[in-house]
């Protein structure tokens, strides 16, 4: 038996909350609806600019690894933090979800804690404006690859794919995993990502990962197509297993020959942050049991569900509890 069932590497991002009309993100110049990166100046002012905030320990990857965790799987998690007072609760943060901080806090060096300020409209739409701080920095020599063999999964997040660090770390995690018997893939994270990357995304879902995970525009952007069915067919002929989620019109997970749509119960998030996170985690909870496709992807609808009916990117339930009640579990 490995140590981890599922391994992540991504940004380790402390997430500030509030809610904001459209009036104030207009006031303040906030694009609604998408993640914006910025400096440290303009966080700051953000950052000032939040009433009622409420912090978390966040991250696309972590998010998803502190749902698997609450499933009760063995999870651990490849970031980068500061040794400063958002980075020891980050760290702590995770391994009260169940998740094994690997990499201990950084000393020394100028750059803090990445950090999102995170601006929740009356809508559910979540507008992140995040500091990058010293994940931007995480790299190859952060990956202890005796971690990556030791995963039965690991998963990637797209977003670190804006530095050449980051796509080195993520090869060697992936190699080291698969090299071991273990599956590796990707949460594409967000369109604008691909389209900076496009190429590089190609070249490693097709050539260094089992599984892709994405939104109907980030599996299009991959191909440059509105054709939803014609981006999902050019993906699964690169990789072996695809999941596609489409907001309120369901998810498909397609595996060579074999394709689930998976239907979703339509409501109004009270804040979508974390939605695709959830359904990751679900999703690979699901495929580190060796749950058929369907299954799979109704458990990753479950756990997205619960986490857009409150405020903040992750699970409040007893997802356990939850997925029993559905004979999920």
């Amino acid at each position: 038996m490995k140590k981890f069932q599922v391994v992540g590497i991504g940004n380790a991002i402390v997430d500030v909350l509030t809610k904001a009309d459209d009036s104030f993100l207009e006031l303040m110049g906030i694009e609604k609806g998408i993640m914006q990166l910025v400096e440290r100046d303009r966080a700051e002012i953000l950052y000032g600019a939040m009433e009622g905030r409420t912090q978390a320990a966040g991250g696309s990857v972590a998010n998803t690894l502190a749902g698997i965790g609450k499933l009760g799987l063995r999870t651990g998690f490849v970031g980068r933090v500061h040794d400063d007072a958002l980075g020891r609760f980050y760290a702590e943060a995770m391994e009260q979800d169940g998740t094994r901080f690997v990499n201990p806090p950084v000393a020394g060096g100028e750059l803090p804690t990445s950090r999102s300020m995170i601006f929740v409209s009356p809508d559910g739409e979540r507008s992140m404006n995040t500091y990058l701080g010293i994940s931007a920095e995480l790299g190859p020599d952060d990956v202890d690859l005796d971690v990556a063999r030791e995963a039965e999964i690991v998963f990637l997040e797209g977003y670190l794919f804006d530095k050449d660090k980051g796509k080195e770390a993520f090869i060697s995690m992936a190699r080291a995993c698969r090299d071991a018997g273990g599956k590796a893939g990707i949460a594409i994270s967000d369109p604008f990502c691909v389209e900076r990357h496009r190429a590089d995304f190609l070249r490693l879902i097709e050539n260094e990962l089992d599984y892709v995970i994405g939104n109907e525009d980030e599996i299009k952007s991959l191909w440059e197509t509105d054709d939803l069915e014609a981006a999902l067919a050019k993906t699964v002929a690169i990789c072996p297993l695809v999941a596609c989620t489409r907001s309120g019109d369901g998810v498909t997970i397609i595996a060579g020959a074999e394709r689930a749509d998976v239907p979703v119960e339509k409501i109004v998030p009270v804040d979508a942050t974390g939605a695709g996170d959830g359904f990751a985690a679900g999703f690979l909870y699901g495929l580190a049991l060796g749950r058929d496709l369907e299954t799979c992807g109704r458990i990753g609808c479950t756990v997205a569900g619960e986490v857009i009916r409150h405020m903040g990117p992750r699970a409040q339930s007893d997802l356990k509890a939850l997925l029993a009640a559905q004979n999920l579990s």
